[in-house]
């Protein structure tokens, strides 16, 4: 029979192709793309949008109000998702597009799938220079496009029709695999999405993506096995893999056959919930005294599909020198880290065949239960800075702890940078697996509001999604509180407002430099005055939330029972304090300068020197 062709423009070819993708979840066939963040403009107004007006109640378009912002919401859907069904972001030519290197950045840190679709320059060059072209004088193929190479786990320019039929499934695959994950980016010069061609039949028959799960070599697993045995004091690092392979409970049972206590990451935090029986806390600079001090005194540590980045490892002065790895991970650039043994192959897998070579070997129990004393240790010490005092303003600790006893089981909780992702890390006791996103790999402010704008929309109206954002990142991108009134996916904001850049602040004054442009009292401001402050609750209610500013603890505790009966997104503001923190932080390298006519910098800078003989020598 012969093969048939549909004719269609370029652009209307990506959506007819997007359209016909499928993936799997629970055993139900779903779309792959659950649908399009975009601002239309130069360069994807008038062909993509033609197309995707077409199939709005198959492909949904959702309308953003920075590309930045809903790029990163169709990120914190792939997150709410596990990765297994993923968003579109396009956006026009130029400042739309590099609006969205950002989240392009945190997507490629953290190993997320986000289909980037960006208008770009025309291939003729006859109109040329066009409005919001960046012109190179020496190589002209070059646009602002080619900013997202850094940032890619695939990268393409479609300059002829027909190379759709090779691009687009390599992106996909990119996306869904495993050891590659992350940002696919694809341009689309408008004078090529303009074009007809005659696309085959084939192109669009229906397929289903399933997300491979590869499995390690037996060798590799042996040689892990063996080094195992011999541990006396091993500690089990659970990332952000374990939650994206669905390996939580094969982790828990491992760790609890072979008597091994689990620590978890930034993005591994909520693999395990906080009171499982192997469960011992956050590793690394904003983590547990409990877990840093397994991992401290661990001969083996088993590293299960994180990438190691320097929060986790205290700038790879969390372990003993001697300490030997297992990495199983997906990817092989983050198993070979450190000199490890390298089980390259999917969390759930790896894990389970580990398992299966170990035979009957285990701890004494004695290991386990000096971890749980630890954890209890730490519960304590949680339980003393989370509880209420008399003090006129409220800690982060107490901010965190009340909206941890408004979530339910089933709702999550999402932030990402300054100081809450320390505070959260430390004292959010996670009710229920994977309701926890906490954004602090590429620690984007801004992250926040259009995370959970994302999470939301995954979570279809069945949980509350909780938001916690300090007052620097609120004022850097709030806009998307606005587009969730608009399609009506509601979130819960809190607002913590310490007076600025906080967390950075401390950060300053600890390496020996005074307050300077960071808390708003230390900003340059007209006439010497003090700042003004921002009325947040007004900000918000202005675009459409419903919002109250919250005086006390009991404040915000009455106001969070209130906003789980509203029926939009609810934003509450509580001043926080300043300067106090929860300990339990590990060492971290930071650069310190090498001389100063500041006696404070330069004991700061003997300190960090004493840091850095303490970590260990590796890649």
């Amino acid at each position: 029979m012969a093969q048939g062709t549909q004719r269609l423009t370029m652009a209307q070819a990506v959506v007819r192709y997007l359209c016909n993708q499928f993936t799997e979840i629970d055993g139900e066939r779903v779309p792959l793309f659950a649908g399009v963040f975009g601002i239309f403009g130069h360069g994807n107004v008038t062909c993509l949008s033609e197309a995707l007006e077409a199939v709005q109640d198959q492909l949904p378009t959702w309308r953003g109000q920075n590309e930045q912002s809903m790029a990163l919401a169709a990120i914190g859907y792939a997150k709410a998702m596990r990765r297994r069904q993923l968003m579109v972001a396009t956006s026009s030519i130029g400042p739309g597009a590099l609006n969205m290197v950002t989240a392009a950045g945190l997507a490629h840190a953290n190993r997320l799938p986000v289909l980037l679709l960006a208008g770009d320059t025309f291939t003729n060059r006859l109109p040329d220079p066009v409005l919001q072209q960046v012109e190179h004088f020496g190589n002209p193929t070059i646009t602002v496009n080619d900013s997202f190479k850094a940032v890619s786990r695939y990268w393409d320019r479609i300059t002829h029709p027909a190379q759709l039929m090779a691009s687009f499934p390599q992106a996909i695959a990119a996306m869904l695999d495993p050891a590659d994950c992350g940002p696919a980016f694809i341009a689309l010069p408008q004078d090529t999405q303009e074009l007809a061609f005659d696309y085959p039949d084939a192109f669009f028959e229906p397929k289903v993506w399933r997300i491979p799960r590869p499995r390690p070599d037996r060798t590799a697993v042996e040689e892990a096995a063996a080094v195992l045995k011999t541990a006396k004091a091993p500690v089990i690092i659970a990332g952000g893999g374990v939650r994206y392979s669905g390996a939580e409970a094969a982790v828990a049972a491992f760790a609890a056959k072979r008597g091994i206590p689990v620590v978890e990451t930034i993005a591994g935090k909520g693999s395990l919930t906080h009171d499982h029986p192997v469960h011992a806390g956050p590793i690394g600079i904003i983590g547990s005294t409990s877990a840093n001090e397994l991992a401290e005194k661990a001969d083996v540590v088993v590293a299960i599909g994180t990438r190691l980045q320097d929060f986790t490892t205290g700038s790879w002065t969390a372990f003993a020198k001697d300490a030997r790895f297992i990495s199983i991970n997906a990817a092989r650039w983050d198993a070979t880290k450190h000199r490890a043994v390298a089980v390259v192959g999917d969390a759930l897998e790896g894990v389970n065949e580990l398992d299966g070579a170990l035979g009957d070997w285990s701890l004494p129990a004695s290991h386990m239960e000096h971890a749980k004393a630890l954890f209890a240790d730490w519960n304590r010490l949680l339980d003393e800075h989370q509880a209420p005092t008399n003090a006129p303003v409220p800690t982060y600790a107490q901010v965190v702890a009340k909206v941890n006893e408004a979530a339910g089981e089933n709702d999550h909780m999402l932030t990402a940078a300054g100081g809450l992702p320390g505070e959260v890390a430390k004292g959010w006791r996670v009710k229920n697996p994977n309701t926890f996103d906490l954004e602090f790999g590429f620690s984007c402010m801004g992250y926040e509001v259009a995370g959970g704008w994302g999470n939301a929309m995954a979570g279809k109206g069945e949980r509350e999604v909780f938001v916690m954002v300090g007052d620097g990142s609120y004022l850097m991108m709030n806009s998307d509180i606005y587009s969730t009134v608009l399609t009506g996916h509601k979130m819960i904001v809190v607002i913590c407002d310490n007076g600025g850049f906080a967390v950075i602040n401390r950060l300053q004054q600890f390496k020996g430099t005074p307050g300077f442009n960071n808390l708003l009292k230390d900003c340059r401001v007209k006439g010497g005055g003090e700042p003004l402050h921002v009325d947040f609750a007004g900000h918000a209610r202005a675009m459409g939330a419903e919002a109250r500013h919250c005086e006390s603890l009991a404040d915000l505790e009455a106001a969070l029972e209130w906003a789980k009966t509203t029926d939009r997104t609810t934003v509450l503001s509580i001043v926080t304090d300043a300067y106090s923190w929860v300990p339990g932080d590990a060492d971290w390298d930071v650069g310190v300068p090498e001389v100063s006519d500041r006696k404070t910098v330069n004991e700061a800078r003997a300190h960090q020197e004493d840091i850095r003989k303490k970590q260990r020598v590796g890649v």
